[in-house]
């Protein structure tokens, strides 16, 4: 069998983090304090930017594991640094390139913890569709959120720039 549906998913997770590190160098240009700026919050009982950073990547790095047979191994949520946000983005990316799977085990059922006392069993397919991928977006819109918040000058051009290779000019009509 081949591995069509994990390439995908594969594609889906690492074209987004290159538009979340995207995201992130613009507010680099564009606010005087990035760092400080980790601490950035849409509401008082909401994580901080820099935490929304680490979960985004850990979605991925969830579902890489999973493929490459590796414990769950999340990152620190505490991100003070942009560089320490790009570096988790970084390694998250070089983890998704090591992937090697089968579609075939998208089909295994998955015991996942999700909190004290709270836990799922369901395939991975199930797992990926509405967990990590839902989960993985979220992070990345709340952190865009936080961003614009910010006044960062954003659009959805920025949100959706893995498109952009795919985006064509219609001729002008005579």
């Amino acid at each position: 069998m081949g591995n069509n549906e994990i390439n995908e998913i594969q594609r889906i997770f690492c074209t987004r983090l290159e538009s979340l590190g995207s995201i992130l160098a613009k507010a680099e240009a564009h606010l005087p304090d990035i760092d400080a700026s980790l601490q950035a919050r849409l509401a008082p009982d909401m994580l901080p930017l820099g935490t929304q950073i680490a979960f985004a990547c850990n979605q991925p790095r969830g579902f890489a594991q999973w493929c490459t047979g590796q414990a769950n191994d999340n990152l620190d949520p505490d991100v003070s640094t942009m560089s320490l946000a790009r570096s988790h983005i970084a390694s998250t990316q070089a983890l998704l390139q090591s992937i090697d799977g089968d579609d075939v085990r998208l089909d295994e059922i998955k015991h996942t913890t999700l909190g004290p006392g709270l836990y799922t069993e369901t395939s991975v397919r199930l797992f990926v569709s509405d967990f990590w991928i839902p989960n993985f977006y979220f992070h990345i819109i709340t952190t865009y959120s936080i961003l614009r918040m910010l006044g960062v000058p954003l659009g959805k051009a920025d949100f959706m720039a893995f498109l952009m290779p795919h985006v064509r000019q219609e001729p002008s009509a005579s």
